[in-house]
């Protein structure tokens, strides 16, 4: 194997996959060490090799505060002329295995990354593809153990997948306590890929069988968390369009994998790399957290009611009446009623949900302007529909927090009032962006359920 230092800026031709893994952990071995002499020249940090903080930066993709924007700005400078590399290197990579160079936008996703610089490692190029399959060798002995018809393979892919996908995810979720990129991400796209993968071994199979197998592996899992008590039904709706996203993604790559190698001699060292880059990745992320973003969720209504009037049913109000939203009536908690203890700032405000009361000192009390609390016990997010007594998987377990909120109330013209509630909440739950779009809606519809409660009892006239 010869290094050729032209292969860090060519466009034009291929590179073996030798070549492609040496050039990878090169030049992560370079980006690395030069990072670290950044942090000490410039920014007077300390760096080791096993600082768990700084390790975050390369495996995870989040927003930067503010006083941490100069520093990552100025590793993101560093970090310029080897995404150029890195680019440049897997698109040859990507010509020299006959796929598109589409993919390559696959070298800029957490986690997925990993798992597509693994698989540009193991498959052959296509020349070597082309090679006679030699009788005796591991590809030969995996071949033995999967049935030659379409049926036959199809099924046998089918229970390698979900026995794989189920048992990761007892190994994520109830041993390691992690919901974060390899769960939601890494593990519907590999195991679809790992089922096309068999059900291909012995005959290239069309787009549509590809795509279907893929589907139906994301349908018999999440079946399978069902069966096995691992998670109800609502968590699993929640999770069904990304999981089937990525299925799909995972499949398709499993069809121009089969479609364009004959690959027996390289099948045992691929399902190696599906088989544990998911669990892997897993086990990383829970050494590893990213950090957690704090989201806020803000709504309105208007009162035809004073300040004063709407301040009392604010601070603390009645029983609501029984939930008739269908969010609520499948399990997620809702607001039953608020009760305070004390007047003022280091007053506790505790708001009753369906599954247990908010624990919320006050601690800001402008009367009737601003009620400001933080919350230091929160309850469990939902009751899960489940055919089992009970189910409490971990992601109950402070997996959404709210860590606090208020409410400020605005005087308008004719004796009405602007009532505006916000919640500032994190999760453990990845990718972020997904489910906060889950969680706001859910706190929002919590929100109007509350606001709308304090306006009607205001406006009552025997107020």
């Amino acid at each position: 194997m010869k290094f050729n230092a032209s292969n860090l800026w060519r466009w034009e031709g291929t590179i073996g996959r030798r070549e492609y893994f040496a050039w990878g952990v090169g030049l992560f071995a370079v980006k690395y060490n030069l990072d670290r002499l950044l942090n000490w020249v410039c920014f007077d940090r300390g760096w080791t090799f096993f600082d768990l903080e700084q390790a975050q930066i390369y495996l995870w993709q989040g927003l930067p505060s503010k006083a941490e924007r100069p520093y990552l700005f100025a590793l993101l400078a560093v970090s310029l002329p080897f995404l150029w590399a890195g680019l440049v290197l897997t698109l040859r990579r990507l010509r020299a295995v006959g796929w598109k160079p589409w993919w390559v936008g696959l070298f800029f996703v957490p986690v997925l990354k990993l798992v597509f610089f693994a698989l540009l490692c193991a498959l052959p190029s296509q020349e070597a593809s082309s090679a006679p399959f030699q009788k005796g060798t591991r590809g030969e002995r995996l071949g033995a153990l999967i049935p030659r018809s379409a049926f036959g393979s199809a099924v046998a892919a089918l229970l390698v997948s979900v026995a794989t996908a189920v048992s990761s995810v007892w190994l994520g979720t109830v041993v390691l306590r992690n919901y974060g990129w390899a769960l939601f991400v890494g593990l519907p796209f590999l195991t679809p890929l790992m089922a096309v993968l068999l059900h291909s071994f012995h005959e290239r199979r069309t787009l549509g069988a590809c795509l279907a197998l893929a589907n139906v592996v994301i349908a018999l899992a999440g079946l399978g968390f069902l069966l096995f008590a691992m998670e109800g039904v609502i968590c699993l709706i929640m999770a069904a369009p990304l999981a089937f996203a990525i299925g799909t993604a995972g499949g398709l790559v499993g069809y121009f994998i089969q479609k364009t190698f004959w690959w027996p001699e390289d099948s045992a060292r691929l399902f190696c790399i599906v088989l544990l880059a998911a669990p892997g990745a897993m086990a990383l992320e829970s050494a590893l957290p990213p950090p957690l973003p704090l989201f806020e969720v803000k709504c309105t209504v208007v009162v035809e009611a004073p300040p004063e009037k709407v301040w009392r049913n604010v601070v603390a109000f009645s029983e609501l009446p029984p939930a008739r939203e269908l969010l609520f009536r499948l399990g997620v908690a809702y607001p039953v009623r608020a009760e305070i203890f004390g007047t003022g700032v280091g007053a506790v405000r505790h708001c009753h949900f369906s599954t247990g009361p908010f624990v919320e000192p006050i601690e800001v009390w402008d009367e009737p302007r601003l009620l400001k609390f933080s919350v230091t016990t929160n309850p469990e997010p939902m009751q899960e529909w489940t055919p089992y007594r009970k189910v409490h998987p971990a992601h109950l377990d402070g997996y959404l927090e709210s860590k606090g909120g208020q409410f400020r109330l605005v005087a308008l013209e004719d004796g009405r009032t602007l009532l505006e509630g916000t919640t500032w909440y994190h999760h453990h739950m990845w990718p972020a962006i997904y489910w906060q779009a889950w969680s706001d809606f859910i706190i929002h519809k919590i929100h109007l359920r509350v606001l709308n409660h304090v306006k009607q009892l205001s406006e009552r006239s025997e107020i």
